[in-house]
């Protein structure tokens, strides 16, 4: 499953010239897995309410084009690898609908890797054995880019 998010862009998010500054993909990307997992069914919230946290472990950004102030950006998100203890989501955030529908040079690109831990003692666990749900929705939506 690929998800695509529409989103905006506050004035806060941008330096003096109306660019989108750098870190703030970085947010876009948290925003994009919540949306993720709400349309996959399986909410943020409903993980941790079962005692589980998904830490970041490495992130790899690649930036393009600038998006700006006004532009009515849209994200792709896929789960593009799965193990019992890692998932790795992948990104491509374009300045527009239109641009992600003609396949345009992309604002950003770039992939999150996460694992599963235990809230309260932050210990890694296995996906596949302490949320099975959890990991077999990330196997079902898998699509390697």
């Amino acid at each position: 499953m690929r998800d695509v998010m529409p989103f905006g862009i506050r004035y806060a998010e941008t330096d003096m010239m109306g660019v989108v500054h750098h870190a703030n993909y970085l947010l876009y990307f948290e925003d994009a897995r919540t949306h993720f997992l709400q349309q996959a069914g399986l909410p943020y919230d409903q993980i941790e309410a079962r005692g589980f946290m998904s830490p970041v472990v490495s992130v790899d950004v690649k930036y393009g084009r600038s998006l700006r102030y006004g532009d009515e950006p849209v994200i792709e998100t896929w789960v593009s690898c799965v193990s019992p203890f890692k998932v790795s989501y992948s990104y491509v955030v374009y300045a527009s609908e239109q641009d992600r529908k003609e396949n345009a040079r992309p604002a950003c690109s770039g992939t999150s890797v996460h694992c599963l831990v235990d809230a309260e003692t932050f210990k890694p666990v296995s996906m596949k054995a302490a949320a099975p749900d959890l990991y077999e929705l990330y196997r079902a939506n898998l699509e390697e880019a």
